[in-house]
């Protein structure tokens, strides 16, 4: 896969420096600021305040990239960053939501805001842009502090594959989400690109598309092996990487491309089959399993064109980082192949594995207007302890709780939690990181069939389920961290239907409050149950159903798939 010319990068419309690998000594006195605000760090304005006309229609291959920018280019840092507002209604199964357009500010406002602005003259930051203002050549295109969101921007605007442009129009979709909108643009022409965008923005689709377009348009000549993908998506969960290869059948349909997903929990050697059956393109894949299947000699990573990292700050949280080092190690160099990185958050740490792993990435910052959707209407019950469990089933009870997700935050609540709901004659599913993958996947499509009524779970359901026409979110607990309130009530009000959020906040964890509505940006309306809805629930009807599963197996041996098995751990010839 080529790059094209890096000139071409100036059509993003927010500049900041990304810290460079330690082979680029000239931009190490570029310092990062310590948190999300780095974004804002200093914007540049020219006489001209017209954007840059940018070519949609240009061949995403048509150039090489140079791998020394030129001399006009040089005083222009390698990675751009532009914001975009986002839609409250878009939703990552909702690819038909409209852009938001902002508005470039005139030349005299932006003047002013550019003379208001206070930079210590002695930052690295202010040296930059000093250099900026005297030393860009004429040629190179103004850079400026906002971006423009084109409005309703349609998938036909980036004349994609017929195969793909097919599988979109079957889906429904014709308008593109702010995040796929902005990055597509790039993606599609071979940039590197790193994407700040929350769950239900769209970007599942973005990455993909890209990939799809990219395989299709760029065929293998030479002959191709088993066991030889050309593009891997790695996700933290198992959840969001079986719905990623759910996305990707359904984009890929009209298409031979082979999908293979490789995740924990499930039949070792049934994913081997998939791998073996014939040459594999895009492999969607856990870090954990992936390592299992490189270990043993199944798969080999030297011929990946494409690489996406799908919930960085996910997999730094949950402690995979080492793991997918290990797995970008194994591929061609950053320069050798596109890499496509999101996250939800652009700490310094995300920022980092940037710059080690993409090349001179386009930074794209989706930024909603409001945290939480609009759709969401939200509420907090005050009740006490010994209330909660009355609270709850008199609730799921009501008329007009129709698909309802409980959220606790720990294994053992949440299983006696679906117990007792079990018992008391609702139908109802248990998720939770102790469950088997086969159980888990069983139990999610049971629940989207309308099969059964309530999903109680843990955070493990928080993130990347793709769960249409969820009437209620109840977090049973509050979390403890005020972000995953946000993931945990963004499972309802998706595409474009009202949900509803009701939070129980008793004497042990009321104080987790403040933190929740800081992050908010709002303050959360706070009452007391009415009496009819803290009644005791009847009688039990049923026997206990959910029973402890997380004791260990009593069987000997090595729980590493394919070992101890025939065939498991024999290296198979590559040529």
């Amino acid at each position: 896969m080529h790059k094209t010319d890096e000139n071409d990068q100036q059509a993003a419309l927010e500049l900041h420096p990304v810290t460079p690998p330690e082979t680029n000594p000239p931009k190490e006195s570029v310092e990062q600021p310590a948190d999300a605000t780095l974004i804002d760090a200093v914007s540049v304005v020219t006489d001209s305040q017209q954007l840059p006309e940018l070519n949609l229609d240009a061949d995403p291959v048509s150039e090489p990239m140079p791998t020394e920018p030129d001399s006009a280019a040089e005083t222009v840092p390698e990675a751009v960053i532009e914001r975009v507002p986002d839609s409250p209604s878009a939703s990552v199964s909702d690819l038909t939501t409209d852009t938001v357009a902002d508005s470039i500010p005139d030349a005299a406002e932006t003047a002013e805001t550019a003379e208001e602005q206070e930079v210590p003259a002695d930052e690295p930051v202010a040296e930059l842009a000093s250099a900026l203002k005297s030393d860009v050549p004429s040629d190179v295109p103004p850079l400026v502090a906002l971006a423009v969101a084109p409005t309703k921007v349609q998938f036909s605007t980036f004349n994609l594959e017929p195969a793909l442009e097919k599988a979109i129009a079957d889906l429904g979709y014709e308008f593109c989400t702010p995040i796929q909108a902005q990055s597509l643009r790039y993606t599609l022409r071979g940039y590197d690109v790193t994407g700040k965008a929350q769950t239900g923005t769209g970007k599942t689709a973005a990455f993909l598309i890209t990939i799809i377009n990219d395989l299709l348009k760029n065929p293998m000549q030479d002959t191709r092996y088993i066991g030889e993908p050309r593009a891997i998506v790695l996700a933290p969960t198992r959840e969001l990487v079986m719905q990623i290869a759910s996305d990707a059948a359904n984009l890929t349909k009209h298409t031979d491309l082979h999908v293979v997903t490789l995740v924990g929990g499930e039949d070792y050697q049934k994913q081997l089959r998939q791998v073996d059956k014939r040459p594999v393109d895009i492999v969607v894949a856990t870090p954990g399993r992936l390592i299992d299947f490189l270990q043993q000699d199944h798969l080999y990573l030297g011929l990946v064109e494409l690489l996406v990292i799908d919930e960085a700050d996910r997999m730094l949280d949950m402690g995979f980082i080492p793991q997918v080092r290990t797995i970008v190690s194994r591929t061609p160099h950053k320069d050798c192949r596109q890499t496509l990185l999101f996250s939800a958050t652009f700490t310094p740490e995300i920022i980092e594995l940037t710059s080690r792993w993409a090349m001179d990435p386009i930074m794209i910052e989706i930024q909603p207007e409001r945290v939480a959707t609009d759709n969401v209407e939200q509420l907090v019950y005050l009740v006490t302890t010994d209330d909660k469990y009355k609270l709850l089933y008199n609730l799921i009870a009501a008329e007009g709780a129709d698909r309802v997700i409980v959220f606790n935050n720990r294994r053992d609540q949440v299983r006696k939690l679906a117990d007792n709901l079990y018992r008391h004659g609702v139908s109802c599913g248990l998720l939770s990181g102790e469950i088997a993958q086969n159980k888990r996947v069983r139990t999610l499509e049971e629940f989207r069939d309308g099969t059964i009524k309530v999903l109680v779970a843990t955070d493990v359901a928080g993130r990347g389920l793709h769960i249409d026409d969820v009437t209620h979110v109840i977090n049973y607990s509050l979390p403890e961290e005020p972000e995953d309130y946000v993931h945990r009530i963004g499972r309802t009000g998706r595409a474009g239907s009202v949900g509803t959020s009701i939070s129980f906040a008793c004497e042990e964890d009321s104080f987790l409050l403040p933190d929740i509505e800081k992050t908010l940006g709002q303050k959360l309306p706070c009452v007391y149950p009415d009496a009819s809805l803290l009644v005791d629930p009847p009688p039990f009807s049923r026997p206990t159903h959910f029973k402890d599963e997380s004791k260990p197996s009593r069987s000997g041996g090595s729980s590493r798939p394919g070992q101890g098995r025939s065939g498991g751990g024999k290296p198979r010839p590559r040529r």
